[in-house]
């Protein structure tokens, strides 16, 4: 059944009445790429029953699918694009925009091309920074290393008036915005912005988010590099503790709200007896304890790794209040409350352990992009100058059902993506772990209070 909620339909800016420079084929079975129609959509849900009947789909219920169309919205040698990369770092973030340079150069013969420096600050007259201008040459390379060449910096996305005059001041007839929700967010108010006042400019956004929790589409980029160098991390802590009387490994992985990184890189490795993430609440003490399970596996095995998302067990301790930059609620640190929590625990019942806490977090996210992101980050940027130079705005670039679709930025901002813990990724991190399903001492309080707090929460 369509989810009757949302709207996929794609803004434009007007016609496409440019032939594209990009000599593609429209005919099957002669040995060349096709163009893409806006005719070609992609269902977003997948899921059937037997009895379903699957009936003729309204556009707004369908994915667009993204790739080169035969007739473009703006003339190239017309354009001044700008790329810009907000909030913090991640793998692949270089890689996007060498993406994006070399298809707008190569493929469609834009030769102004602009890089927005550190994040949404770069557009804004107080701090100063001059435009960088990007060719194929000095992008070539930049692959190769972690950060971000064009720099990033979090906030300056709400001052949308500013933002918005300074692209128009530019003459930018097109801006790629990669960043996560609170800069797509921000992304969205500039173009709306724009649109008042009647301006031709695209704005289209890369999705960034290390931590993987952009609704509707399958990932992000720099995901897999994160489960990869996690992985690392996680073999060293086991190391660590195997080899150490009562060892503990505590490795704190990036996760402020959804525990994606923490529990693929537990399924990745095998080697974490315990993951703790935000979507799942745990208590310390009591019989069925995370603190009373760990003694258990330390008498049983005599070492144990645990693998924790920074936003898990906030509800456990004091938060310092606040947000950040991009808007985010500050947390308190979980990885050293439970460093302690742990210390004290076994200090009090007279059990020797040895320790060992590791926070690879900006380690991870410095990182060059592995192989799979780079080919990911190589697409995406591709099919964000696709739509651009079709003239369509106000969406991102995602993969759905491994298919490359435009979506509305509206849409993908609207909710947060979570792990299901009764889905079959948390199923699946249980088994890999074969830590207790849920460490709460009164089950059935639990759940009412859990269900209290969402009846609340709906209601608001």
């Amino acid at each position: 059944m369509a989810d009757v909620n949302y709207d996929f339909s794609i803004s434009t800016l007007g016609p496409c009445k440019v032939d594209s420079p990009i000599k593609l084929s429209k005919t099957e079975g002669d040995f060349i790429a096709n163009y893409v129609t806006d005719e070609e959509f992609v269902r977003y849900r997948l899921d059937a029953t037997m009895e379903q009947v699957v009936g003729p789909s309204k556009r707004s219920e369908l994915l667009e699918k993204a790739g080169p169309r035969e007739k473009i919205f703006f003339n190239p040698s017309h354009v001044h694009a700008a790329v810009v990369t907000c909030g913090g770092l991640c793998p692949g973030l270089n890689d996007v925009v060498r993406s994006i340079v070399r298809c707008l150069w190569n493929r469609y013969g834009v030769r102004r091309i602009s890089g927005i420096r550190f994040g949404f600050k770069g557009l804004l007259s107080e701090y100063g920074f001059d435009v960088i201008p990007l060719t194929p040459v000095l992008v070539d390379d930049c692959h190769k290393t972690g950060g971000s060449i064009l720099g990033t910096s979090r906030g300056g996305g709400d001052r949308v008036i500013e933002i918005a005059d300074a692209i128009e001041n530019l003459n930018i007839n097109i801006i790629f915005i990669v960043g996560g929700d609170g800069t797509q967010r921000g992304s969205l108010e500039v173009a709306e912005e724009i649109e008042k006042r009647g301006l031709k400019i695209a704005v289209v956004g890369i999705p960034k988010t290390v931590d993987n929790d952009l609704s509707f589409i399958q990932k992000s980029f720099g995901f897999d590099t994160a489960v990869v160098k996690a992985a690392e991390s996680v073999a060293a802590a086991h190391m660590e503790a195997h080899s150490q009387i009562n060892g503990i490994g505590l490795v704190k992985l990036m996760g402020r709200e959804s525990g994606f990184i923490a529990t693929h890189t537990a399924i990745a490795s095998h080697e974490a007896n315990f993951v703790l993430i935000p979507e799942v609440p745990f208590e310390l003490d009591g019989p069925n304890g995370f603190l009373h399970h760990l003694e258990e596996r330390l008498r049983k095995r005599h070492h144990a790794v645990i693998v924790v998302a920074e936003g898990a067990g906030q509800d456990l301790l004091e938060s310092e209040g606040g947000t950040d930059d991009s808007g985010n609620k500050k947390l308190a640190d979980i990885g050293i409350y439970l460093r302690d929590k742990m210390s004290a625990y076994f200090k009090s019942i007279g059990m020797h352990i040895n320790l060992k806490y590791i926070d690879p977090s900006y380690q991870i996210r410095s990182a060059p992009a592995a192989a799979i992101d780079s080919i990911y980050c190589e697409r995406l940027g591709n099919n964000a100058v696709h739509a651009a130079m079709a003239g369509k705005t106000k969406l991102i670039i995602g993969l759905v059902h491994n298919k490359f679709v435009h979506l509305p930025i509206s849409v993908v901002t609207s909710k947060r993506n979570y792990i299901d813990p009764e889905g079959s990724l948390w199923r699946d991190c249980i088994d890999a772990t074969s830590q207790p399903i849920l460490m709460v001492n009164d089950k059935e309080a639990f759940l009412r209070n859990s269900q209290s707090k969402q009846a609340g929460g709906k209601k608001k």
